[in-house]
């Protein structure tokens, strides 16, 4: 078995002078790879990847001002973000989130109120603040703040009573309120008697603008995709150059390795906050019988083998921005089993980049595909929709379903999944990538990796 090291050193991936730049994709990273499978890469098309490491502040306070005047024009004050993506989206503080509360209420005609916890007082205060109050942990005792020396076994502070308390003492009880969620029976009783009228949920508003990707979101996206091109090409060209001597997990660790190095060379950061955000970087092969099962819950660990399926796949984001790209490969001999469960689900990636046009239902889409799919005979290897909506989050609506009749619209972005399983042979193709609609016409493929045979149907 090669280690990670040996492959690197014998590749010639010297990781350091990868830099991809401003371009995020030109000659520098393509000769990093290994230049084989790099040499397959679809042409670029005119969407340029961005030359910026996050969306500035300016870019939240806009989407914030948007935000505000679709709820004046509803009446309403403010409203109360208690979810993370909402806080990020909307502010721009990139924060973790954990048991601990992190609420921001945005007002209609002033700055943001924080509402955060000791630990992330120097994040929240060297961001965009003007306004808010601190707790000192979960959970927090009345009057204790071991930071300012006050040590004290106070009674336990109820949260988010504490929140709408500051929220009444700032005069907003008078104003007609929302929450980005909508808040359970208890909380709503709370609400009512700190500030005497209940808040409405305005989720719906709040996602459906963070569905439709604007075009620095779309930019962003492109430059962690071409990153992620270059880290297929990588793990492929390390497949067919050491093949059955390696595992999955040495494909997937590798891979991930030098994506890493690759991302970082260009990333801007000098260890204070609010740089290097958002950044997820994951490669991850699987190989043999874990490929006919749409979430395997074993460790991935196995020996590269002819004959198998292989699927190289993971996930990377700038500042929030990418997401999935994976690719479905069968190793040769290839069964004609192997090649119709690969085909049929290649096929289906086509109706979909195809059929996703703006002024469509997402069941339409959905429907066309598993009727190609039945009407080619692998209906008992159909296991889920064919994709999600892809965001910040991962997962997001809306969704390529037979049940969910939201209307595409341009920038909505989707992953690519029509996958297709056989447990009884111990194979599965299922291919991802981001398809984004457009005002007219098919949707655009985020990445510029192909799906053709010569790609995903290698020989050792």
């Amino acid at each position: 078995m090669i280690g990670r090291r040996e492959f690197l050193a014998t590749t010639g991936a010297a990781v350091a002078a990868s830099s991809v730049g401003a371009a995020a994709g030109g000659n520098a990273a393509r000769a990093a790879t290994g230049e084989k499978s790099a040499r397959l890469f679809l042409q670029e098309d005119n969407l340029k990847a961005a030359t910026f490491d996050r969306l500035p502040l300016e870019w939240h306070k806009q989407r914030a001002q948007k935000l505000r005047e679709k709820l004046a024009e509803d009446g309403y004050g403010g409203i109360l973000l208690t979810d993370r993506w909402n806080i990020i989206y909307f502010t721009g503080l990139w924060h973790t989130s954990t048991e601990r509360l992190v609420n921001v209420f945005l007002p209609v005609k002033h700055d943001p109120v924080w509402f955060y916890a000791a630990l992330d007082r120097d994040l929240v205060k060297t961001w965009w603040y003007n306004d808010g109050e601190m707790y000192f942990d979960w959970h927090h005792a009345e009057g204790a703040f071991p930071n300012e020396g006050k040590v004290q076994m106070g009674a336990k502070v109820d949260l988010f009573e504490w929140v709408l308390k500051a929220l009444k003492k700032r005069a907003y009880a008078e104003q007609k309120l929302a929450a980005d969620v909508e808040l359970a029976p208890t909380k709503q009783r709370k609400v009512v008697n700190v500030l005497g009228k209940d808040m409405s949920s305005e989720e719906e508003t709040c996602m459906n603008m963070r569905v439709r990707k604007t075009p620095e979101e779309m930019a962003l996206m492109r430059r962690a995709y071409n990153y992620f091109n270059q880290m297929h090409a990588f793990a492929r060209d390390m497949l067919l150059q050491r093949g059955t001597d390696l595992t999955d997990y040495d494909i997937a660790s590798a891979a991930t390795k030098y994506g890493t190095d690759l991302v970082m060379a260009d990333i801007k950061r000098d260890g204070a906050p609010h740089t290097a955000v958002g950044i997820e970087i994951e490669v991850g092969c699987r190989t043999g019988r874990s490929t006919a099962y749409p979430h395997p819950n074993q460790f991935q660990h196995n020996k590269v083998a002819r004959g198998q399926a292989l699927q190289i796949e993971g996930g990377v984001n700038i500042a929030g921005c990418g997401g999935e790209l994976y690719r479905a490969m069968f190793i040769h001999p290839v069964t004609d089993q192997m090649r119709k469960i690969w085909t049929v689900s290649r096929d289906c990636c086509q109706i979909q980049k195809e059929e996703s046009i703006a002024g469509v239902t997402c069941s339409t889409v959905a429907y066309k595909i598993h009727k190609y799919q039945v009407a080619n005979g692998v209906a008992p290897y159909i296991y889920h929709r064919p994709a999600h909506g892809q965001g910040w989050e991962g997962h997001q609506p809306p969704y390529l379903a037979l049940g969910d009749y939201t209307m595409l619209e341009p920038g909505m972005c989707f992953s690519v999944e029509p996958g297709l399983y056989d447990p009884e042979h111990g194979i599965g193709a299922n291919f991802s990538d981001g398809f984004v609609v457009e005002p007219q016409g098919a949707s655009r493929q985020m990445s510029r990796l192909p799906w053709s045979e010569e790609w995903c149907l290698v020989k050792l």
